[in-house]
């Protein structure tokens, strides 16, 4: 069965996808997970230490791992041994979901004239996709689109030029002009030949009570889904990329970006123009401040400022005599 809404998956059993190896039992595959969340006859992967403690524990999980990571593994997996993880789970998910490693532009689209939602009020020329849900009281300005599928909670206020694709979007939430929602994210798999795309099968998630200003783009997730928290503001030009999970009650000033796979903990506060590097993990009542480049993870409860980004204290020492 397949969950996702946005992304069409085949019916393929896996012997046909791992044609080498055979299998007891020769079933359809369900889904492509990250570890945290697979379930049996998932296809999953592995592939730094640093996510052992996101292991799974299921009966016929299928995990694409290194030699050198495989027994890290529990014994109930089905591990599948590649010289390059992310190259094969990539060559796996688009064989699974073939549109998905191109944004395809949306050919189900139709004038909000043409159809009926309750108590939602549309500007000029608004166009909505096939399946979408929008709760009630909510406004949507001109020249905006919606895509198939994507579900927007009540009292929502979204702004004139935004195109939201791939989301699920909360109660009362804000998205002010020109925000870009849902696109594929910037995912390569670098190679001299010629660099591969990774296909994004994720989607985007905006809980309750978030306000999204002008100009944000939140990419999707590339397998896991990308989050924004309750009740957290995002500025102008934020650029939040694939899997990225910011948390509740957060607050991000203009053109800070978030590099891929980065977690960001609750009531955090992060200064213009900083940047998050990917793969890292910002606890929880974090400061940092503008321009800051954060490189590596912050301990909850910490003030960094600075490239790379040190404690306050020690940026204001290091700096005392400028």
């Amino acid at each position: 069965m397949n969950s996702n809404i946005f992304f069409k998956k085949k019916n393929i059993k896996i012997n046909k996808i791992f044609p080498k190896i055979k299998f007891r039992n020769n079933f359809v595959v369900n889904s492509v997970q990250p570890l945290s969340r697979a379930k049996d006859r998932d296809i999953t992967f592995f592939d730094s230490i640093k996510y052992k403690d996101s292991i799974n524990r299921v009966k016929s999980c299928i995990c694409i791992t290194s030699d050198k990571l495989k027994s890290l593994l529990p014994k109930n997996y089905t591990i599948i041994i590649v010289k390059n993880v992310l190259y094969e789970l990539a060559r796996v998910t688009k064989l699974l979901y073939p549109y998905s490693d191109v944004d395809y532009p949306d050919l189900l689209l139709k004038d909000t004239k043409k159809l009926k939602f309750n108590k939602v009020k549309f500007g000029n020329n608004v166009l909505v996709g096939k399946n979408v849900k929008i709760g009630t009281n909510s406004l949507i300005g001109s020249n905006t689109i919606i895509e198939s599928n994507v579900i927007i909670g009540k009292n929502c206020v979204i702004g004139s030029d935004v195109v939201i694709k791939n989301s699920i979007i909360g109660n009362e939430v804000m998205i002010q002009d020109g925000c870009k929602i849902g696109q594929k994210g910037f995912g390569f798999i670098p190679s001299k030949e010629k660099n591969i795309k990774f296909p994004h099968i994720g989607k985007v998630q905006i809980k309750d009570f978030v306000e999204i200003a002008s100009d944000c783009t939140i990419d999707r997730g590339s397998i896991d889904d990308t989050i924004i928290g309750q009740n957290t503001y995002l500025d102008n030009q934020v650029h939040v990329a694939h899997n990225v999970k910011i948390g509740n009650n957060c607050m991000i000033a203009g053109q800070v970006g978030f590099a891929g796979s980065s977690t960001i903990g609750n009531n955090v506060s992060i200064g213009g123009q900083a940047g998050v590097s990917g793969h890292l993990k910002i606890g929880n009542n974090v400061k940092i401040g503008g321009g800051s480049g954060v490189v590596k993870d912050i301990a909850d409860d910490q003030v960094v400022m600075g490239y790379p980004a040190i404690s306050l204290r020690n940026f204001l020492k290091n700096n005392k005599d400028e």
